[in-house]
């Protein structure tokens, strides 16, 4: 349209006129201001890369699950071969149902590694200890079974015994949870009530994180970069790895491990996970409040679908997106060794 003005300036301008110097001056000055006005083409941005387009509508398909979720939804995804970070929410603290039950056992296996308690060592099961909720021991007889640390912590982590689980906050303490948690950097996860205290969830006494520090733990639990032995952190991972169904595990295919626990209250869904995918493992921690069972389990099971679906189309992708054998991949993201002079 520019153009076409300067067009029609030229095609009706008469040297004649030139002969008034204010005349001349008027047309100079409104010529160069509609060449100023020319959209300057290098200022124009690049387009974003393939990968980057992708990541992208990744990150938008993460906030359009937040928006049409009745409720708050905060996630945390980490690719763990890249380092990349995708968030919605993820700095709001949750209150986490059972998925604080990874920090207890992040704790009892970081004591177990520094000698102050035994992972064998029994306790008994009584009454005093037994609590609603998930899980078996509740309806032991009093003081008639005896289990070990270990064996407590497989009933904390895949039937989410509530019962396993206050034996051991009791046994580690429930300050040594949070303390451990503050010193590795996560302070926003907390463990501050034991299970099923009602009284206590009523005055806002939660188990809490955000879950930016919730997938942080998950990502120091892949790389086994957490106060314990290799050996230890590799047992503490095959135990979150046990089956148990749920919203995570069934956004991959079976052949994808999943080391993950999810937890709920009244009012609040969340999940904690750690995918194994060859090639591209990746993390996820997903978690709703202010809303009910349905939607949020609709909510985490659309988030770990989106996230499947994200990374299964990068994990072995080339840069122009091409698909090339899993033994590739490691080659194709590393460096080449530089030669020795």
């Amino acid at each position: 349209m520019i153009g076409a003005h300067r067009s029609h300036i030229r095609a009706y301008f008469d040297p004649t006129l030139m002969r008034s110097p204010i005349l001349a001056l008027v047309l100079t000055l409104l010529y160069a201001a509609l060449a100023d006005a020319q959209p300057a083409k290098s200022a124009q941005s690049p387009p974003l890369d393939h990968r980057a387009q992708l990541a992208a509508k990744f990150r938008d398909r993460l906030a359009e699950i937040a928006r049409a979720t009745n409720g708050v939804v905060g996630v945390s995804v980490i690719d763990l071969a890249s380092g990349e970070r995708f968030g919605v929410n993820d700095t709001l603290v949750f209150p986490q149902g059972s998925a604080i039950k990874i920090p207890i056992l992040v704790e009892l296996f970081r004591q177990a590694d520094a000698g102050t308690l035994r992972l064998d060592e029994k306790l008994a099961v009584t009454t005093t200890d037994q609590v609603a909720g998930t899980g078996v021991s509740q309806w032991f007889g009093d003081g008639l079974s005896s289990l070990s640390l270990r064996d407590l912590s497989v009933l904390m982590i895949v039937l989410s015994d509530n019962t396993a689980t206050n034996m051991l906050i009791g046994k580690v303490g429930m300050r040594a949870v949070t303390n451990s948690m503050a010193s590795m950097g996560l302070g926003t996860i907390k463990l501050q009530r034991l299970m099923i205290r009602p009284r206590e969830s009523a005055i806002g006494s939660e188990n809490v994180a955000s879950a930016t520090q919730a997938a942080e733990l998950m990502r120091r639990i892949h790389t086994c970069q957490l106060p314990m032995s290799r050996a230890r952190c590799d047992e503490l991972r095959r135990i979150l790895e046990l089956p148990k169904g749920g919203e995570f595990p069934s956004s991959v295919p079976p052949s994808v491990r999943v080391a993950w626990k999810p937890g709920t209250v009244e009012g609040v869904a969340t999940s904690w996970g750690l995918f194994a995918l060859p090639a591209n493992p990746y993390v996820v921690t997903a978690m709703v409040n202010f809303s009910d069972d349905r939607p949020a389990s609709a909510a985490l099971r659309e988030l770990a679908d989106a996230t499947y679906e994200y990374f299964h189309r990068v994990a072995r992708a080339s840069a122009f997106g091409v698909r090339v054998p899993a033994a590739l991949v490691d080659s194709i993201r590393r460096p080449p060794p530089r030669e020795k002079h």
